[in-house]
């Protein structure tokens, strides 16, 4: 076991070899969400652009107020601003196939017309936009939290916050509340996303034999995840299955009926690599690059999912070559 801290980006590591795979497990990656944040922030300011998480289309909506929303009375409404058509020029000599030009050389009169025909513009074609984002369901931890149902709070500790369980995380129903801290995962704000993906590392840390029981529970979210096509929500739930199938015994090959729901989006997204020549890209140190992700998580599955895992990846991606057959 490997541990290096990295002081740039505030993540620790933490090397395991299984197989020829290196399983990389990050206990940072929800502080390293919030450096993100900062960092784009202070990059867009040179672009006189102001960088705003929560001004996005796709992410659920905060209620008003912890009450709830105010009445529609009260809802200050914006007035639809009106579209005025252009004014044409009804003249009909204002109009240039019109005007006299001599005496036999114009359009009037005659039977038929010499002129060309219009080119008619032909649309595009349909754009699939199969990598297009999708609408962020709300979700099940955003819903408990605000009802203040989790036994879990921010721990402020300076430079670097943590959590703080109001409960020991050993009693708690993992049927109950691993399904809801990892339903957060496609949370954008904090503290929704700060605190679904610290506690959700912190249960698998922990569990141990609870978890292979949960397993069929944990799908619906993570499929709800990775069907967002948001990167930032696809890297954060790449990095919870490859701690998710180390993290107690027989998970993998519990994984395996499961591939149809999840590999979709991995075989979308697999060939996801900038190729910018000689330019530096940040993305592999920060561990944002999906096409990276996406092969060490496959990896991991036929590794730990047994003898039936390579078929049923190969059946989902064919352009998939086996990590133990060559």
């Amino acid at each position: 076991c490997f541990v290096f801290k990295d002081t740039a980006t505030t993540e620790i590591y933490t090397e395991q070899i299984v197989g020829s795979v290196r399983c990389v497990q990050e206990t940072g990656i929800a502080q390293s969400l919030v450096v993100e944040d900062h960092l784009k922030s202070m990059l867009l300011k040179n672009s006189n652009i102001n960088y705003k998480p929560w001004d996005n289309k796709y992410t659920p909506k905060n209620p008003h107020s912890p009450f709830g929303n105010f009445p529609n009375e009260f809802q200050i409404t914006k007035k639809p601003i009106e579209k005025r058509e252009p004014a044409h020029e009804d003249a009909q000599a204002a109009t240039t196939l019109n005007r006299y030009v001599g005496q036999g050389l114009g359009t009037g009169g005659k039977s038929c017309t010499t002129l060309q025909k219009k080119q008619q513009a032909t649309p595009p074609p349909p754009i699939s936009g199969a990598y297009n984002k999708r609408n962020i369901p709300e979700s099940e931890f955003r819903r408990y939290y605000d009802r203040g149902d989790l036994p879990i709070k921010v721990d402020h500790q300076g430079s670097i916050n943590k959590i703080k369980w109001k409960v020991n995380p050993d009693k708690l129903d993992y049927h109950l509340y691993l399904p809801i801290f990892l339903d957060g995962m496609r949370e954008k704000f904090d503290p929704y996303r700060f605190l679904a993906i610290m506690g959700t590392h912190e249960l698998l840390d922990i569990g141990g034999p609870k978890i292979l029981p949960v397993i069929p529970q944990l799908i619906i979210p993570i499929k709800t995840a990775l069907n967002t096509r948001d990167p930032d929500i696809i890297a954060t739930c790449l990095k919870v299955l490859q701690k998710l199938v180390v993290s107690a015994d027989l998970v993998g090959e519990a994984l395996v009926p499961y591939y149809r729901q999840i590999l979709p989006i991995f075989n979308l997204y697999r060939n996801s690599n900038a190729n910018i020549g000689d330019k530096i890209d940040y993305k592999q140190r920060k561990r944002i690059c999906l096409g990276e992700l996406i092969m060490e998580t496959l990896e991991l599955f036929e590794q730990t999912g047994g003898e039936d895992a390579f078929i049923n990846i190969k059946y989902m991606i064919p352009t998939y070559e086996s990590s133990i057959l060559n």
